[in-house]
């Protein structure tokens, strides 16, 4: 039996591979696109209208060339057979849209597992997923399924940091995923705030501004500097500050140095709070 993947080159063990392993049932077999449901682990949830209507235009021009990949559906009876998507749900998609009947595909006898693992091997062979949909893909495999990131680094033929930085975006504010998902923010950008306690703030920035990455990571850098500073500052310079700027209402920074030297700033709003500080020094020394 000829496989219709064979030549097809891909990451990791490959869709090739995994039909490979699976028992083909019905080979480049047309059934009707009504009888086709979604994949429910499929990991891609955005799909781009431009394009879309692009592969429409082709379908409607060339037909498909590349079989949809199927199994039979859990919910089959023996009045309604169903087959639910595998991989080519965008073939799918503006399949219907041109307005076919019936389609080609490949009908697998697969388990949930390999469900899951061709619809992300397909997407991220064609680099269709978002950074989101990717590690939600991944963690899906992990949650699910009992892999750990190394399983998963293997299987999809990336290093387990790539897995890893992946994951993590997950653990970022809701806002700043929705970033993410509109293109708003890269992986790289996004990677940077992973872990920063005021990431929605910075992502902001990094929107309205436009940084670049490095522009992006120089802020970030500067954010935790700052931090750290007002963090390890001395508890008596606090008091201090917070003595002097009650007796004479207006704000005051101390900075103590090494050798007991540093500054003290006392920060006036108008000329009245200047002249009334000049006035409170020169009465006192």
């Amino acid at each position: 039996m000829i496989n219709p993947f064979k030549n097809k080159k891909g990451l990791g063990r490959g869709l090739s591979s995994l039909i490979g392993d699976s028992d083909v049932k019905i080979p480049n077999n047309k059934i009707s696109i009504s009888s086709i449901i979604p994949n429910k682990y499929q990991p891609r949830k955005k799909f781009d209208k431009n394009s879309l209507e692009e592969l429409t235009a082709s379908i409607r021009e060339r037909g498909i060339i590349q079989p949809i990949i199927v199994r039979a559906s859990d919910d089959n009876n023996d009045k309604n057979d169903k087959y639910e998507l595998i991989a080519g749900e965008r073939r799918w998609q503006a399949a219907q849209n041109a307005g076919l009947h019936e389609v080609p595909v490949v009908i697998l006898n697969v388990d949930n597992l390999k469900s899951l693992e061709f619809a992300i091997v397909e997407n991220v062979q064609r680099k269709d997923l978002n950074p989101i949909e990717e590690a939600e893909g991944y963690q899906r495999l992990i949650n699910e399924f009992n892999y750990d990131q190394d399983k998963v680094a293997k299987f999809i033929g990336k290093s387990r940091a790539h897995i890893s930085n992946c994951i993590r975006l997950l653990s970022l504010p809701a806002k700043v995923i929705e970033h993410i998902i509109n293109d708003k923010l890269s992986p790289g950008h996004a990677k940077i705030l992973v872990g920063l306690g005021n990431s929605e703030l910075l992502a902001e920035k990094i929107i309205k501004k436009k940084l670049s990455v490095r522009q992006a990571e120089a802020l970030a850098r500067l954010v935790k500097s700052n931090k750290s500073s007002i963090k390890s500052r001395d508890p008596n310079s606090i008091d201090i500050e917070n003595q002097l700027s009650s007796k004479i209402g207006m704000k005051v920074f101390l900075n103590n140095k090494k050798n007991n030297t540093g500054t003290l700033i006392f920060e006036y709003k108008g000329v009245d709070q200047l002249d009334r500080l000049i006035k409170i020094i020169k009465e006192n020394y």
